[in-house]
């Protein structure tokens, strides 16, 4: 689950980091108001969406001149006038995609003078196991382009979980940057703070570009981007209350409601299967064959008939999808369970794209009897690469 900025940078606050005043206006009435609540004399203005390169976006239908979804100002009036272009449009960003997001909410901030830009990220490294530490002298960038371009200006490494983070960690981070004096004792500092928040609250990832060394020489997060493991969220309240769910895929949205595990892709063949690792491995056998997986959607291994119509319905709802392929295997899984979900989910939402179906296991001819006896037009497969086969020729076809 991903927070807004000015989410994240509350957390920050309560951790007793360094970053700026602000306040958060989702009405433009509301705007000179909140914006007045700041000292000034420069103000910035920040759409809030799920999403990077806000800075370098554009709004759908944006007026002559206009910039970004960050923007300055020099007064609260030209704050609220530019909280008032942004508010209830769309924002493009590249990571966005073409369709963009509508901001709801634009945070009012406090401007600082800059004098450097660094980065410094905490996330999980997934092959050791451990909470990994990243950070570049090329902050206010994307890290993948520097990344690409000059690795040898990341440092990356990893805390061992036994020890725990330990002074020396910060000191490390702080040489790389090339921080000095008492900057040195303000980087120990807060890595210590921000790892503390990591575990306590379960996060993923806690992204602070740009970290910046102000004018007068002291650090200071100016920019924040926080995920939390979704899977932890039954024991952190406080951050479930963060969630927005007008910024989530309303598809993958409605699968978190009935415990399915659900991610939207670009493809148009939609996948049901009973397992992550047979789910992955059809959507590879889908590519092989010449085709685009349009989700990855694993329906558990203990599945009901309800769960299996959701998610029937779940995929039927995408546009994008031009056939689907059901996959099976049935060890908790029972296969007329499945047969009897696809069945009840065609006839209340209709069947208007091709549906292969291969089913292997547990109750596999019964199953099968069932699908054969439905009067739906169901393709069936006899194995995987089969059923791959069977729906690209019938989607392509």
């Amino acid at each position: 689950m991903n927070i807004h900025e000015y989410q994240a940078k509350a957390l920050l606050r309560s951790y007793g980091v360094p970053v700026s005043k602000g306040h958060v206006v989702t009405r433009a009435e509301e705007a000179k108001t909140i914006a007045g609540e700041l000292d000034g004399p420069l103000w910035v203005v920040k759409a809030q969406i799920h999403a990077g390169g806000r800075g370098k976006g554009r709004f759908i239908e944006s007026e002559a001149g206009e910039k970004g979804g960050v923007r300055l100002a020099r007064s609260v009036g030209e704050a609220a006038e530019e909280a008032r272009k942004m508010l209830g449009r769309t924002l493009v960003t590249h990571q966005t995609g073409p369709v963009g997001k509508q901001v709801g909410r634009v945070y009012f901030e406090d401007g600082s003078e800059i004098a450097r830009e660094l980065y410094l990220a905490l996330l999980v490294d997934r092959q050791s196991s451990r909470i990994a530490v990243v950070c570049s002298t090329e902050g206010g960038m994307d890290i993948e382009e520097v990344a690409a371009k000059t690795p040898e200006r990341i440092l990356s490494f990893t805390i061992d979980p036994v020890t725990g983070y330990q002074p020396w960690h910060g000191r490390r981070v702080a040489f790389s940057l090339g921080l000095e004096g008492k900057q040195i004792k303000q980087c120990s500092t807060l890595l210590g703070q921000l790892y503390k928040l990591f575990l306590d609250k379960d996060c993923e990832m806690i992204e602070i570009n740009p970290l910046i060394v102000s004018d007068e020489g002291d650090l200071k997060c100016l920019d924040a981007k926080m995920g939390f493991d979704s899977n932890a969220l039954y024991r952190h309240d406080d951050i479930l209350a963060l969630r927005d769910e007008t910024e989530e895929d309303p598809k993958e949205l409605a699968a978190s409601k009935h415990d399915l595990n659900y991610i939207a892709l670009d493809g148009e063949i939609g996948c049901m299967v009973n397992g992550a690792g047979l789910a992955m491995a059809t959507m590879d056998i889908i590519k092989l064959y010449g085709a685009e997986p349009a989700n990855f959607l694993d329906v558990g291994g203990g599945a009901t008939r309800e769960k299996v119509t959701e998610a029937f319905k779940i995929i039927t709802s995408d546009p994008n999808v031009k056939g689907i392929l059901v996959n099976i295997f049935g060890g908790i899984m029972r296969c007329d369970v499945i047969a009897e979900g696809v069945v009840e989910a065609v006839r209340e939402v209709g069947l208007k794209v091709p549906l292969v179906v291969r089913l292997e296991g547990t109750n596999v001819e019964k199953g099968k009897d069932i699908l054969n006896t439905s009067g739906l037009d169901v393709i069936a497969a006899d194995d995987l690469s089969d059923a791959a086969e069977k729906i690209v020729k019938a989607v392509k076809g």
